[in-house]
């Protein structure tokens, strides 16, 4: 492999990375934990130890990215944790 076709990969893998999106959840005071947990692991697929992980940041550091991907497959994940009553938002 040529260092010109290296660079062009890297570029290629930095230029993937850039495209994808994120949903960041944010403490709210309202929702008791584990119903933050039961929310991540239905509509964010986490597992249990992700979502106990995720909820734990989100009440110290007031908030945490908690999916990552493409905007398509975050937006109605996003529009599913809003509607459940928790602090979302996709960036």
């Amino acid at each position: 492999m040529s260092t010109k076709e290296k660079i062009k990969e890297e570029v290629d893998v930095l230029e993937q990375r850039t495209n994808q999106h994120e949903i960041v959840l944010h403490n709210d005071e309202v929702n008791t934990f584990d119903f933050v947990i039961e929310s991540l692991i239905d509509v964010c697929d986490h597992t249990l130890e992700q979502a106990e992980q995720c909820t734990i940041l989100v009440h110290y550091k007031g908030k945490c990215t908690v999916k990552s991907g493409e905007y398509k497959d975050l937006e109605p994940r996003c529009s599913k944790l809003l509607q459940l009553g928790l602090s979302a938002e996709l960036v």
